[in-house]
């Protein structure tokens, strides 16, 4: 732990963060949440979804929909088979024709394993082939929540969200996907990006590098508020590999446990890329993160993203200390395998 809390502070000093003034981002009510997720190609997606499932329980968000950007059709299942083991099978799921990743995964294959005939994660979803498309989705879960109420985690890449920007007014709402995002949309949190260097270097993060032009795109013309987790946050706040090791083991099969062990065993750590920008959409005010001031984030041509400070900016990037990652690291594990509970 000694290490990871060294590691925060060397990417804090780097940052060169200060304390900005506080945003006040919470609403009163549960957050209205949308997850956009690449899971599938790491496991701290699917670690995510678990947080978010357990903060839906305390009642803190509602995920009202979940949209994919990796193009494998077991994702749209697994994450069907991971809802449903949470007590929430009806949760809308919609899916990219995209190409972009469409290897496939070591563990979304969870979504079949069966036991003595059966599923052992039953659930309605069989394949992304059975789902709509996330921009329709997207459309439908903006279009039916209140103004200035919804938060978006997107922790994979830019994809939905482009197209989103892009899609006309149609049956499910006369506004354009803009002119929703505008409406309906409070804050955008997203996994991507670098602010501080690695190991010297600008660091090339994979959700950008895998689609540059969606996100330039995003970064351009997105409406609302943008708060970045870049690389160097989750990768200095690693989940505890006791934590999969014991909280998981009241249940004889958890869907979060096995994926994690399927994809790389313990006693490998994962950062908590992904984890970090949920958390932080959810409970904003705790804090658990500082803000960057404010300025505007810019995706080069070969995928670095830099950042230019501007008083009218309206992005921002988590900076977190040592004190703040230990807390962080600690909620993430808690929250992560806390035990289903519908609410």
């Amino acid at each position: 732990m000694l290490r990871c809390a060294c590691v925060v502070s060397m990417l804090l000093n780097a940052a060169g963060g200060v304390a900005p003034e506080r945003v006040n981002l919470k609403p009163a009510d549960p957050v209205k949440l949308i997850f956009d997720t690449d899971i599938g190609n790491d496991v701290d997606d699917a670690l995510a979804l678990g947080v978010i499932h357990a903060l839906q329980s305390r009642g803190e968000c509602e995920l009202v929909a979940v949209t994919i950007t990796k193009d494998h059709e077991l994702c749209a299942a697994f994450v069907d088979a991971v809802n449903t083991f949470y007590g929430r099978g009806g949760i809308p799921i919609g899916v990219t024709n995209s190409g972009v990743t469409p290897e496939d995964s070591k563990f979304l294959a969870l979504a079949r394993a069966q036991d003595n005939g059966t599923l052992r994660y039953p659930h309605d979803l069989a394949s992304g082939k059975d789902a709509p498309g996330a921009v329709t989705v997207l459309r439908q879960a903006l279009a039916a929540q209140p103004d200035n109420s919804v938060a978006i985690a997107q922790v994979g890449f830019s994809t939905n969200l482009a197209r989103l920007l892009d899609s006309p007014p149609d049956a499910v709402s006369p506004l354009s996907g803009r002119d929703l995002a505008a409406t309906k949309v409070r804050v955008l949190s997203i996994m991507a990006g670098a602010f501080a260097p690695i190991d010297g270097k600008e660091h090339r993060e994979y959700n950008v590098v895998m689609d540059i032009p969606s996100a330039q795109k995003l970064v351009r013309e997105w409406p609302t508020p943008i708060v970045y987790s870049g690389y160097e946050i989750g990768a200095a706040i690693t989940y505890p590999a006791d934590s999969i090791e014991q909280d998981f083991s009241y249940i004889e099969h958890h869907p979060l446990a096995e994926a994690y062990q399927l994809y790389m065993p313990t006693p490998h750590e994962r950062p908590t890329w992904d984890l970090t920008s949920v958390l932080w959409a959810v409970r904003p005010e705790r804090g658990y993160f500082r803000l960057s001031p404010p300025g505007r984030a810019i995706v080069s041509e070969n995928g670095v993203t830099r950042f230019q400070e501007t008083p009218d900016g309206k992005h921002r990037y988590l900076i977190v200390d040592e004190m703040q990652a230990v807390r962080i690291r600690e909620a993430l594990s808690l929250l992560s395998s806390q035990p289903p509970h519908k609410r």
